[in-house]
């Protein structure tokens, strides 16, 4: 049995796709014990880890985690660095683990506590990752001798260096990493075929007992999930559109519209859509026939593991790189957030659940997704790192 210290960061799509990696990683009889905000305790107590909560520096601003991509991109890299700076002292007087499991996209204390404790790291990427053939800068443009990033790559460099790091490059890379996992299938990542040093595992679902209370309609209606998602969600009038446009559709509407928007604006919904903070999500993708989504790579992974049709809405430039990959492998339809009307959501809903060639689609994905490992591939190439085979 090994030690292993878990992080994660302020975002569900961070944590969720580790759930079940740490699950197999108890059964396997490691200890596991997991920090992360409080408001993930339940969905990480289920993984049999025990849970330490921290208090991250990103409560205070609201919208959830720093997105680092497009316009925020230079915000986001001095947010990560308080973070960093912030969660560091506080989780060091630990005892060394054996091993550190940490988001490698936003949890970069993972990286400054495995380095201190001289113990392997390995990195969960719940996203896109990049290398010479592929990256996120064709979505995105940042001027490398803008003052405002130079002074951000200046404080990180001081930090590093601080903590005994020298290479800001590799670090921000996570090349130092033992092992990097990617919880998608390679077949779904762009240029997928020319990664090297990176696991690509796939989601690795767990059956979420917090997300599992949702009973479908009993009319016999198809379902159509509409949800932007916990962060980019501030969006009443598109959600007042949904609901508005509803009535009298051949639809049940599931609308998750979360903590950003007032419910009282949807007192006089049809009978035939219901209104939720946030919903289990997974629970109403075993029924959904279609699938209205902002295309965050947790919820695109979940409506590949269901196959789902998806009509993405994206929202903010991963999510619109996301929305390209469904679109350029057929798993759905892409729309224009900043160009909508009910007609043209409908339309799309009722294009791809209808169509057999995006079912055949996502039926191969899951297949890609499954042959990936998951969970079980995860743990296996955390063993190898332990065992140093």
């Amino acid at each position: 049995m090994s030690t292993i210290y878990a992080y994660g960061p302020l975002g569900a799509g961070h944590v969720n796709p580790t759930l079940g990696v740490v699950t197999e990683l108890v059964r396997r009889g490691h200890d596991v014990t997991y920090w992360a905000p409080r408001m993930f305790e339940d969905r990480i107590a289920e993984t049999g880890a025990r849970f330490e909560p921290v208090t991250s520096t990103w409560e205070r601003i609201g919208g959830g985690p720093p997105q680092m991509h497009g316009k925020e991109l230079i915000r986001a890299m001095g947010l990560l660095l308080d973070e960093t700076a912030a969660m560091v002292p506080a989780l060091a007087d630990a005892p060394a683990p054996d091993l550190v499991l940490h988001d490698g996209t936003l949890a970069w204390w993972g990286r400054v506590l495995a380095h201190q404790w001289q113990v392997p790291a390995v990195e969960t990427w719940p996203n896109f990752v990049g290398n010479e053939h592929w990256s996120m800068n064709a979505y995105t443009r940042i001027n490398p001798v803008d003052p405002r990033f130079l002074w951000q790559m200046i404080r990180i460099a001081r930090y590093l260096r601080g903590q005994g790091i020298g290479d800001v490059g590799a670090f921000m890379q996570g090349r130092s990493a033992a092992a990097r996992l990617v919880t998608i299938p390679r077949a779904f990542q762009f240029a997928g075929e020319t990664f090297e040093g990176w696991d690509f595992i796939g989601p690795g679902l767990t059956e979420r007992e917090f997300q599992s209370d949702w009973t479908p309609p009993t009319g016999g209606d198809p379902v159509v999930l509409v949800s932007l998602g916990t962060a980019y969600n501030d969006r009443p009038d598109f959600f007042r559109m949904m609901v508005d446009s509803a009535a009298d559709r051949r639809w049940h509407m599931v609308l998750a519209i979360g903590d950003q928007v007032d419910p009282g604006l949807f007192e006089d919904a049809p009978d035939n859509v219901e209104i939720h903070e946030r919903v289990p999500q997974l629970a109403v993708l075993r029924h959904a026939d279609a699938f209205v989504t902002h295309a965050g790579m947790g919820s695109t992974m979940e409506a590949i593991q269901y196959r789902v049709p998806m009509v993405a809405l994206p929202q903010m430039a991963e999510q619109r790189a996301n929305a390209d990959r469904i679109a350029e492998l057929g798993l759905g339809r892409t729309l224009s957030p900043q160009r909508l009307d009910a007609d043209t959501v409908w339309a799309a809903i009722d294009a791809v659940a209808g169509d057999d060639v995006v079912r055949d689609a996502l039926a191969r994905m899951r297949d890609e997704s499954v042959a990936a490992g998951g969970a079980t591939r995860g743990a296996d190439v955390i063993d190898r790192v332990l065992t140093g085979t």
